[in-house]
């Protein structure tokens, strides 16, 4: 007999206090649109990680904010529960039901996961088990919603395509509010499944997994207007402690910097900047309605917006008044300027030279001299006495003499620091990634370092930097670095391996304390793959798996900036002049 959503409810009532940080599974926060009006169709935001991270996620706000203001449609959340909330879900046969009103994800119109990192992908696979929803598209009938895939993974999404009806390549705000009314036209006229399926294709970025012909080519969503496009005016407040509790500020997308590692600067282009007005309207907003005390400002180089300083003017003295600390990640050395961080009261830098020597970041297209990298002292001037630098290791042509580098950036600001006569001593944390071959950036074809070469660079620069006090080394594993890359250029025979590691017990893979490298390598044995494959370099005149999504940047110029990395040789900044991407063809770029 099956039970009705208030038999769900109850029996869901008497577990939460049986399980840890129940707050996670409440839902009734703050701002918290209207549940009960009347909807054609729904949408349900499933987050495959916890609350505490996935609450953090600006875009899932966003899109969430948007559905909510459409007349008869409502978007509601779900996100990864823990382990000991997932068991107790299947000891008392609930199945996963929304935070908002407790319905079964399989009730709903349309599932919507948000997939930002590789090492999620069983999480998906978690989430549509406890909902009780076939994995596979075609295991779903007419009585299963549409499951809907986007977020920065789409940009290969071939290793999870058979697990979703439809998957969004790009920006979602204005792709997602059209699948969903066209869900909502289907269902009243009594159109099929694949009949629906049909329509939806022509949504621009909708990629059709069952309905793909080969040869056809899907073109990225992109929002054109990026000024006026929809923000988050009236943010949920979290009910328990999460990773960023503050509000998020995005001042525009895409990146002139053209590094040639970062599959993000290629993803987001166009670039699209928000004017300053329209970023302080939303600023006030956000905290006025939200109540936060923390504003950061987000983008992938904050000090390369192009009205920094005269969004600061306007946010300075609204934050002095609210006793708001304004937050600037992710700056660019080379922009970077003592007045940014004047107000601020956080206790730290943050900056990415991502290689040591000056050869590896031209290779890298990093435009940051060793003059540059000294400007990091006029931090010290503005007070800061801690300073985070981000590094990437494994990168191509990489050398022990450009790791060496890495220890010689962090002497040479240690001395440049005390030549400023401070007393205290100054304080380094060091980050090291191990470099990952994404798709759509012109290391696509790399190979990946080999496992026993990340632990021996690893080593390696751990050695050298003990040598200097006051810094301290964190690095990424080298286990999940390799799994990373695998997935990362994979096809649709790794649904098999995602599927054969759910199977052995893998989920939040992304957490050190669960992820299993042993079950992992069996998956891809069992499933008859070899993960250097996958790992190692690719030929570049062999169709990649994700070729037949068109993100704007050409595969001709993706080839022409990997050829321009063996020689050494940079590109200028977009914002210097047009370099001729190919991106211009989906929008405009505010910055030319």
């Amino acid at each position: 007999m099956q039970c009705s959503m208030e038999d769900y409810k109850d029996k869901f009532k008497k577990i939460l206090l049986q399980v840890e940080k129940p707050g996670r599974y409440t839902g009734g926060e703050w701002n918290t649109p209207d549940m009960n009006k009347k909807r054609r169709a729904d949408f349900v935001f499933c987050f495959p990680e916890v609350y505490e991270i996935g609450m953090s996620n600006l875009g899932m706000q966003i899109l969430y904010s948007i559905i909510n203001k459409q007349e008869g449609f409502a978007a509601e959340r779900c996100f990864a529960p823990w382990t000991d909330m997932g068991q107790k879900l299947k000891e008392n046969d609930i199945p996963l039901l929304s935070l908002e009103t407790k319905k079964p994800l399989k009730d709903f119109s349309v599932v919507g996961f948000s997939i930002g990192y590789e090492l999620l992908y069983t999480n998906v696979l978690y989430m549509l088990d406890l909902a009780k929803i076939p994995f596979r598209a075609k295991d779903r009938g007419e009585e299963y919603p549409i499951i809907l895939a986007g977020g920065p993974c789409t940009a290969n999404p071939e290793p999870f395509a058979p697990f979703f009806d439809v998957i969004i390549a790009g920006e979602g705000e204005e792709a997602d509010l059209e699948v969903l009314k066209i869900v909502a036209d289907g269902k009243e006229k009594g159109l099929t499944k694949t009949e629906i399926l049909k329509q939806i294709k022509s949504v621009k970025g909708a990629y059709v997994p069952a309905l793909h012909e080969k040869g056809e080519v899907v073109v990225k969503a992109v929002i054109r207007d990026f000024e006026n496009a929809e923000s988050i005016d009236k943010p949920l407040v979290p009910v328990i402690e999460t990773v960023h509790d503050r509000a998020q500020l995005e001042l525009y997308r895409g990146c002139a910097s053209g590094c040639r590692f970062c599959q993000a600067g290629y993803w987001y282009r166009p670039i699209r900047e928000r004017s300053a007005e329209k970023c302080f309207d939303f600023a006030k907003s956000m905290c006025d309605s939200a109540g936060f005390d923390e504003i950061s400002l987000c983008s992938l180089s904050t000090s390369d917006y192009t009205d920094l300083e005269k969004l600061q003017g306007y946010l300075e003295p609204y934050c002095h008044e609210k006793m708001i600390n304004l937050s600037l990640p992710s700056l660019r050395i080379s922009s970077f300027k003592p007045e940014m961080a004047k107000d601020s009261r956080k206790s730290s830098l943050t900056f990415a030279p991502e290689a040591g020597t000056q050869r590896l970041r031209n290779v890298i297209n990093k435009n940051v001299s060793e003059e540059e990298i000294d400007k990091i002292a006029v931090a010290f001037e503005a007070g800061y006495e801690s300073i985070k630098l981000y590094f990437m290791m494994g990168l191509p042509t990489e050398t022990d003499e450009d790791i060496d580098g890495i220890a010689k950036i962090c002497r040479r600001l240690k001395d440049l620091y005390y030549e400023k006569k401070h007393k205290r001593g100054l304080n380094i944390s060091v980050s090291c990634a191990v470099f990952v071959p994404k798709p759509c950036s012109p290391f696509q074809w790399e190979a990946q370092i080999s496992f026993d070469e990340m632990l021996r660079r690893q080593r390696y620069l751990r050695d050298q930097l003990r040598q200097i006090k006051g810094v301290n080394f964190s690095w990424h594993g080298a286990e999940p670095s390799m799994l990373e890359a695998a997935l990362a250029r994979g096809d649709q025979k790794q649904a098999d391996v995602i599927e054969n590691a759910y199977a052995a017990g893998a989920k939040f893979d992304g957490w050190s304390e669960y992820f299993n490298w042993d079950i992992w390598k069996k998956a891809f044995e069992d499933s008859g793959l070899d993960m250097t494959t996958y790992t190692g370099a690719q030929d570049i005149n062999a169709e990649l798996p994700w070729d037949f999504i068109d993100i704007g940047a050409t595969k001709q110029y993706l080839l022409k900036q990997r050829e321009l990395a063996y020689s050494a040789v940079t590109t200028k900044n977009c914002r210097e002049g047009c370099n001729g991407c190919g991106a211009l063809r989906l929008g405009r770029c505010t910055i030319c």
